[in-house]
């Protein structure tokens, strides 16, 4: 005879359904039709140059009909690819990718549907349509990504997020959580052993909402979204397992920390071993055919710039020469890949006896580590000051590129006295050629503090990619106009 489950058997959910914050599907409908839109003037574009004002058709559907369609087509395909998800979209790579993955889908499905019916679908029409609609969708992810991280720094259109772990993991998870506020993190409480003690961090009082295991329960008190669990040495295994089951049904996103320092991206892949599931890590790439491929392009597009880049190289370099005494180049010993030193150049920013009065400003060193930074440094030149603002008198480092001994991106490049105080992990900066930019270039600058360069720096050592170098060239150009952190 069967027996019935207790009522305690299977517990109930821990926290009532609750809606998805508003502004996630007002932003999805926003992106929806201003895809549409781009599609639409993609469709217009290509029929207009195929066929000017002619009243062209296919098997008797008008063309224009079709370059109507195409709009609510390729969002349908948008949508079915989840590139409206609010996971993927503002943050990361993965909303690029998933939008133009499914512009080559439709483009193959319209292509297969072609041939085997054997449409006489005009080339030149899917032959601009397609690979402009593309690029316009792209470009319009990109500038209404602007638009969201414009809101989340105002503290708009965030997800709020209870975060839980021992004290030392969630401060590390609230801090970066404010420093880069695009992201749409915002810690509104803590789960932490110790519930007696507030939660400060960088002079910011959090509140404590109650111990791990309790999580669950004061999310819907703390009104979040999200429930961040960082590193799971407060909740263990099991626990982590209770709490996702607590959160079914009711909305609310659960984010885990592997607890894998600096591995990210491809190199986690969930590998199923006797029934669990295991993260498999891939070693980090140092050789091989991507960097052979990254020094190639490396030392081209440095090139290039330096050609095209000329005419300001000569003004700068006179502009040092008649504003100031000494040398318009500034040379120095720096440490390279494998601890190899090299000569780095850069336009003179400061007085020719800059290196002799540094001792009188050891006082003033705004840096905790091995780095030396003083904010007003008295023996920039004023010519000095607008190089280094917009990190023009770096670019004579482009010979260093071009000569193979720094790559454009990469780590940043140390003095053999700061490489000289490293501690074991951070000497793991040397493994790469260091970099004219970087992700420390992109995220703070001299803003940063040694602990966070350190990390950025072998976050990109460990996780490098051409598609990461890409997206860093790109981000140094808006930190660069912006003069963000540059001192």
């Amino acid at each position: 005879m069967a027996t019935t489950r207790e009522q305690g058997d299977v517990p109930a959910p821990a926290v009532p359904a609750r809606p998805r914050p508003a502004w996630e599907a007002t932003y999805a409908l926003c992106l929806a039709v201003l895809d549409a839109a781009l599609i639409t003037v993609a469709g217009y574009v290509a029929l207009r140059q195929r066929f000017g004002t002619d009243a062209a058709a296919l098997k008797g559907v008008s063309y224009t009909l079709l370059a109507l369609l195409l709009a609510p087509i390729w969002v349908l395909v948008l949508a079915v690819s989840r590139a409206y998800e609010s996971r993927f979209v503002g943050a990361g790579s993965e909303e690029f990718r998933r939008v133009f993955d499914a512009s080559v889908r439709l483009l193959a499905a319209v292509a297969t549907v072609a041939f085997t019916f054997k449409l006489p679908l005009s080339r030149g029409f899917v032959g601009i349509a397609f690979p402009l609609g593309t690029v316009l969708l792209l470009l319009g992810r990109y500038a209404a990504r602007r638009v969201l991280h414009h809101l989340r720094e105002r503290g708009r259109a965030s997800h709020r997020v209870v975060v839980v772990g021992t004290r030392e993991a969630v401060t590390d998870v609230v801090r970066q959580a404010a420093r880069t506020r695009h992201a749409g993190m915002r810690v509104v409480g803590a789960c932490l052993p110790e519930t007696g003690e507030p939660l400060v961090v960088d002079g910011v009082e959090y509140p404590v909402l109650g111990a791990p295991g309790d999580a669950a329960r004061h999310v819907a008190d703390a009104g979040a979204d999200t429930v961040a669990v960082a590193g799971g040495g407060a909740l263990g295994a099991d626990g982590v397992r209770r709490l996702a089951w607590q959160l079914e049904g009711s909305g609310v996103d659960l984010l885990v920390s592997p607890s894998l320092t600096n591995v990210a991206g491809p190199r986690i892949t969930i590998r199923p071993v006797a029934g669990l599931s295991l993260l498999h890590v891939d070693e980090p790439e140092f050789t091989g055919f991507r960097r052979v491929f990254k020094a190639v392009y490396d030392r081209a597009l440095a090139l290039a710039i330096l050609v095209v880049a000329s005419p300001l190289l000569l003004a700068v370099a006179a502009a040092v020469g008649l504003t100031s005494r000494g040398p318009v180049f500034f040379s120095q010993e720096r440490v390279g890949q494998n601890g190899r030193t090299f000569r780095i150049w850069k336009f003179r920013s400061m007085t020719a006896d800059a290196e002799e009065r540094r001792p009188d400003l050891e006082a003033r060193n705004e840096s905790e580590g091995a780095l030396f930074k003083v904010r007003r440094d008295p023996r920039a030149t004023p010519v000095g000051r607008l190089l280094r603002r917009f990190s023009i008198d770096e670019l004579p480092q482009l010979w260093n590129v071009v000569r193979g001994d720094m790559s454009l991106v990469g780590p940043r490049p140390p003095l053999p006295s700061e490489v000289a105080a490293y501690a074991s992990d951070a000497r793991r900066r040397l493994l790469v050629k260091p970099g004219l930019t970087g992700l420390w270039q992109v995220s703070g600058r001299a803003d940063l503090t040694w602990e966070e360069t350190v990390r950025l720096d072998l976050h990109y050592v460990e996780n490098w990619s051409v598609a990461l170098d890409f997206m860093i060239l790109w981000k140094t150009v808006g930190a660069v106009l912006h003069g963000r952190g540059a001192y």
